[in-house]
């Protein structure tokens, strides 16, 4: 009589097999950094800022990048830009335990080059969002709450505007107001705007600002094949804006993926096939 060997069960494997293969994705997309490479510009860039070197970083949100950040700081210096521009959520949480991850990273970043900064609406939801921008103009962080200043290289010089979060003061300057002062002071120039909010290309466009870099919507959160980012915030599943350049009339938005993560409450959402985002923008006339 011959001995019946029992089969082995191969699901248990395969059920360990693909966690382990899930496990991986996601620490990968949370934890290694990519550039991302564009170009914009219109015929209303002045040549002279034709090559300019911008790098964009949105939705922080206090993230580490191995030791004192320095992996994020090297991704940035990589570029070699002109300027930095950061586009908002920053930090999002109480400051005595994030104000010492400003007083690291910051001034460290505008050794690299000047670093101008427009609010989002973590800083808001944090509760110190004015004590933040002193400490960032302290460090010499040029900090855009409605308004805006100019960037020369050669005889001719871009404007850079900044606006503040919706989630911000409730009786603050509108962005139709900032853009109206904007070309009264500086009538035809090119107009870099920087926002947190990824939504508003119709305003933008109606207000005919060249040029808006924004982020809040962290890419998505999850991009899976054939999609453009499941989630995000204000535009629910299967979002219209989440990463890349988008065009309407003479305005071409960028948006960031972002760097940081996100929450809900206090349970972490992580990142899937979107890694955290540095943006190196180059100027072009076309």
């Amino acid at each position: 009589m011959s001995k019946i060997t029992p089969k082995r069960r191969k699901w248990p494997w395969i059920l360990l097999t693909l966690a382990l293969i899930a496990f991986v994705i996601i620490i990968d997309s949370n934890t290694r950094i990519v550039t991302d490479e564009y170009t914009l510009g219109n015929a209303n860039l002045p040549e002279s800022m034709e090559g300019l070197r911008i790098v964009h970083l949105s939705d922080v949100h206090a993230a580490t990048f191995g030791k004192n950040n320095e992996k994020l700081l090297s991704a940035v210096r990589d570029i070699s830009p002109d300027i930095i521009c950061v586009t908002g959520d920053l930090v999002d949480g109480e400051r005595s335990k994030q104000e010492p991850w400003v007083g690291s990273f910051i001034p460290e970043l505008v050794k690299i080059a000047p670093v101008y900064y427009v609010s989002g609406n973590h800083e808001w939801a944090a509760g110190w969002a004015r004590d933040l921008f002193s400490i960032l103009r302290e460090y010499g962080v040029t900090v855009l709450r409605n308004e805006f200043v100019t960037f020369g290289r050669g005889d001719d010089y871009i404007v850079i505007g900044g606006v503040d979060d919706p989630n911000g003061l409730r009786d603050q300057k509108s962005p139709e107001k900032v853009v109206e002062e904007i070309n009264e002071a500086h009538p035809g120039k090119y107009v870099l705007m920087l926002a947190h909010r990824d939504t508003e290309l119709d305003m933008w466009s109606e207000l005919g600002v060249d040029a808006v870099l924004c982020g809040h919507a962290h890419g998505g959160l999850v991009r899976l094949p054939l999609t453009d980012g499941l989630v995000a915030p204000g535009q629910g599943l299967f979002p219209t804006w989440t990463a890349g350049i988008y065009e309407q009339g003479g305005t071409q938005m960028l948006v960031s993926r972002g760097v940081g993560g996100t929450k809900v409450g206090p349970v972490p959402l992580p990142r899937v096939f979107n890694n955290p985002e540095v943006v190196a923008i180059t100027l072009q006339r076309p």
